[in-house]
């Protein structure tokens, strides 16, 4: 070891040493460090054996594991199992009927097509996502040998010497071993956006971690002054790890979308082997060999699954994840863009959700007036009204700021080093005319007494004109009760009770407009020397400031979307209850006049999960304040629990147990911390919560968009399958398509349609309508009837196209065999009959109530390109010789294919006539 040093002691069960507990020195020597830091070589050491400096990525099944379960899906069983029954049956048939091996052989690449497909498209989304894994922050400044250098944040490891400074995102959960002012800001870990002072005192046995004044935390940030902290825990180990832990021990429920498939595939499954046995039963008697007559049923329940289905499902969900992705929305996994289309209610937290995480002046009181402070952000740009009668009290309380304003450089603009809050009252300042170098520089500061929330203060001593003046800045109760005197006008009064009166209706009147209050005041002391009691006692009060951490500018609008689509937008916070009311009605969450249930994580903990249940369902405006993570969850889980689809947003650890209990957790890009980033299933690249009405909407779109292709592949279903049981019923003893010939139609022309009946755009009112209700299952009544409708159409006529054919050609009801001519012309016209059918169908499913010509023949061009592929596999089909050896057709004639566009377009023909009388219907009279 270097240094003389001593290994750090293992952790014991987990537990990271108590060095909050230690000295300094015990400090130092509990982790192996010293004033001069670590050795190179020791920490190189350290890092190869202990790890990075790193949350662990959450356990993900390997490649082939994951590709394996494409195969668990329950069409793909249902598959596989009628290709391995099919293959046995050629193994044991005499002779053996090489179709039944090609038979066997299509399923089999219908079914591994799909898994390729879907494995590819998760596989490929969730790598993504994978893109924003930065840790917070990415550099810091350490002591090395003695000297400060610079290295990458997941190279810390224990012993480190971290410097702190004002500004500096903390890297790891650090011991403080010096400091100098020393505040930082936990609200990504806590939820507080208050700066806490550190020191170096030793923490009192069994104090609780996070109450230690002599820890930092990975992850906050450090609002002001300058130290340096020893790491005590890096990685899992740390703060941060303790809640990623807490979130992978929530189970993620499915999404309403797995739910619904999984129901719709056990019916559809159900329905196909029981037609099949049905089938069976039926035409055993019939002569045909028991092999060929249980190939025939198997091919009946081939043609009742949507084998296009889960491909067809996979890729338009990432058409989804695509658009969100360019409207700043990454969806990391797929089925989050339907639940996202589905949700009922968003649970938000406040600061950098809804507000910009800036805190601005708004307004200054002073001397029984208000006046009023323009601009918004860090830019030192607008006017203060009647600046000359607040610029002493401004100018004092820049005075008592630690923070810097630093100017615009390159892409960046103006940025507050430190503390926000003491950022606003710099720009305010800068706004009133006041010189902030100048005036630092003639009042320089001789010494300090930095804030502590024990008496909620902030006190600086400045030496000027011979002599000494304290500025003190600070929470309004507890500075009025040290004041003796105010400033009115240009005259100091003695601060009587009717002004006590005065400036605490003031404070009131401020914070009910959702402004944070300080107020500032000032007196002369005895010397640089003074203590504490004297500089905090006998002021004279300046005034108070109030400042507003302004609502994001498109968070209006968004929250006015949401509620206007049905969706309950409730307030979820760590924040203080009466800013965080009056920043909800300011952005519309809650309505102007209504009567706001207000409750803080202490009531929660004394009522239980039926009151809280009880709660959300009678109170309609609701909002919960100085929450803790644990609440979070509790608040998401009885939503829940009520029927609900629930979305939460948040960018901070608190918030990553509740993003994952939520149907869908919407987490943060820029400010977001990786917690509540591997916690979520969708980050706003931009941190913008308008995006979340966008997605909504794009959401609604991709589950119209499943309704419209389950619609066109559950009708030509139907085509398939009645005349087969036409055939069968009426003793005709050949079967009207073959099951190769329906594997053709299903993956080969009607799987690219469908995918580009996935990207179409949503339709006008998508947001207009209220979200659907968790019992409005894929299979609805309204989706059943559409396919029954538009099926029963095509069924008429590839039916008719069929035995229209035989007749055509002379072959007799009775005694038909294969062998005949006009049978491979016959089941050729079935075949192109349902290709034909199903493009007028794509046209019709576009929509459900507005018209083909209204929303524009060639304003899907994908759709129209994969019709055109369709067609031409028929046409290969029915004109090429070696397809017309592998599927057993014949070449189709003109005549033939005017019949079939006849027959076709009745199916788009008759849903216009729908249509239209449905629009009529709506149309009030």
């Amino acid at each position: 070891m270097e240094h003389g040093l001593a290994a750090p002691p293992a952790a014991k069960n987990g537990e990271v040493v108590p060095v909050q507990e230690l000295s300094v020195g015990d400090g130092f020597a509990a982790v192996g460090s010293s004033a001069r830091g670590l050795s190179g070589a020791e920490a190189a050491r350290r890092l190869t054996v202990n790890g990075r400096n790193e949350l662990p990525r959450p356990r993900r099944a390997s490649p082939v594991a994951r590709f394996a379960w494409q195969f668990t899906d329950l069409f793909a069983i249902v598959l596989l199992v009628a290709a391995v029954v099919t293959l046995l049956s050629y193994l044991v048939a005499t002779p053996r009927d090489v179709g039944n091996l090609q038979l066997s052989a299509a399923i089999a690449a219908v079914v591994v097509l799909n898994a390729v497909i879907g494995f590819m498209q998760e596989y490929m989304a969730e790598r993504t996502a994978e893109t924003l894994q930065a840790m917070v922050p990415h550099r810091a400044v350490v002591v090395r040998d003695g000297a400060r250098v610079e290295v990458p944040a997941v190279e810390l490891v224990i012993g480190d010497l971290v410097v702190l400074e004002a500004g500096d995102a903390v890297s790891a959960d650090c011991r403080v071993v010096e400091a100098h002012d020393l505040t930082v800001n936990n609200m990504a870990l806590t939820g507080e956006s208050d700066p806490v002072g550190r020191n170096t005192a030793p923490a009192p046995a069994g104090m609780a971690r996070l109450e230690a004044r002599n820890l930092v935390w990975m992850g906050t940030v450090v609002s002001g002054g300058t130290g340096k902290a020893v790491v005590a825990a890096t990685g899992a180990a740390t703060e941060f790890g303790r809640i990623f832990r807490l979130t992978t021990d929530v189970r993620a429920d499915r999404s309403p979308l797995q739910r619904q498939i999984a129901i719709m595939a056990r019916r559809v499954a159900l329905a196909a082997f029981a037609l099949g046995a049905m089938l069976f039963v039926v035409r055993l008697p019939a002569g045909d060999s028991l092999t060929s007559t249980f190939v025939f049923a198997l091919g009946v329940m081939v043609a009742l699954v949507p084998e296009g289905l889960p491909a067809t499902m996979s890729v338009a969900l990432a058409i989804g994840v695509r658009r969100m992705a360019r409207r700043q929305a990454l969806i990391k996994k797929l089925l989050a863009v339907e639940t996202l289309g589905s949700t009922t209610v968003i649970c938000t937290d406040k600061t950098g959700t809804l507000t910009r995480a800036e805190m601005t002046v708004q307004t200054v009181w002073s001397g029984g007036r208000t006046h009023r402070v323009g601009g918004v952000g860090y830019a030192p740009e607008g006017e203060v009204e009647d600046a000359d009668e607040v610029r002493d009290l401004l100018s004092a309380a820049a005075l008592c700021c630690d923070a810097r304003l630093l100017p615009p450089e390159g892409r960046q603009g103006w940025r507050i080093l430190g503390d926000t809050t003491e950022g606003a009252l710099l720009v305010a300042a800068a706004k009133a005319g006041v010189d902030l170098a100048a005036t630092q520089a003639a009042w320089p500061r001789v010494g300090e007494f930095p804030f502590d929330s024990a008496r909620k203060l902030m006190t600086t001593l400045h030496r000027v004109d011979g002599g000494v003046r304290a500025n003190v800045k600070g929470a309004p109760q507890e500075l009025l009760a040290r004041c003796s005197h105010i400033r009115v006008g240009a005259e100091t009064v003695v601060l009587d009770d009717e002004l006590r009166r005065q400036v605490l209706a003031a404070n009131d009147d401020m914070a009910r407009s959702a402004l944070r209050v300080l107020a500032v005041a000032s007196r002369a002391v005895s010397s640089a020397r003074a203590d504490q009691d004297e500089a905090e006692q006998g002021l004279t009060l300046l005034g108070l400031v109030g400042m507003l951490d302004p609502p994001r500018p498109e968070v209006v609008a968004a929250v006015r979307a949401c509620r206007h689509a049905g969706i309950r937008v409730v307030m979820v916070t760590g924040d203080y209850a009466l800013t965080a009311e009056a920043i909800a009605r300011k952005v519309g969450i809650l309505p102007a006049g209504a009567v706001v249930r207000t409750v803080t994580g202490v009531e929660l903990d004394a009522i239980d999960d039926v009151s809280l249940r009880t709660l959300l369902a009678d109170s309609p405006h609701v909002l919960f304040a100085r929450v803790k993570p644990e609440h979070k969850m509790r608040v998401v889980g009885a939503f829940k629990d009520l029927g609900e689809v629930v979305a939460v947003t948040g960018d901070g650890a608190n918030d990553a147990p509740a993003l994952k209990r939520a149907d869908i957790g919407v987490s943060m890009g820029e400010s977001g911390t990786d917690v509540a980033r591997e916690a979520s299933v969708m980050v706003l690249l931009d941190d913008s919560f308008a995006s979340i009405a966008a997605a909504v909407e794009l959401g609604r779109s991709v589950y119209g968009n499943i309704r419209k292709f389950l619609i066109y592949l559950f009708s030509h279903n139907m085509g398939e399958l009645v005349p087969i049981l036409v055939a069968t019923f009426a003793g005709f003893p050949l079967v009207p398509i073959t099951t190769l010939q329906i594997l053709a139609i299903d993956l080969g022309a009607d799987v690219l349609p469908a995918l580009a009946l996935g990207a179409e755009p949503p339709e006008p009112g998508a947001m207009d309508l209220p979200p659907r209700r968790q019992t409005q299952t894929l299979f609805s009544g309204s989706l059943v009837r559409r396919f029954l409708f538009l099926g029963g159409i095509q069924a008429v006529g590839v039916t008719f196209a069929f035995f229209w054919t035989l007749h055509a050609a002379g072959v007799p009801f009775t005694g038909a065999t294969a062998q005949l001519p006009g049978y491979r012309e016959a089941i050729t016209m079935t075949q192109a009959a349902i290709v034909v059918s199903q493009l007028f169908n794509g046209l019709a499913v576009r929509s459900d109530r507005h018209s083909i010509v209204h929303i524009g023949l060639f304003s899907n061009p994908p759709l129209l390109a994969a019709q055109g592929v369709s067609i031409l596999l028929i046409c290969g089909i029915s004109y090429l010789p070696p397809l017309q050896a592998l599927f057993h057709t014949a070449p189709l004639s003109l005549a033939d294919w005017a019949l079939l566009i006849a027959l076709g377009a009745m199916v788009l023909v008759a849903d216009e006539i729908r249509k239209f009388v449905l629009r009529r219907r709506e149309t009030p009279t």
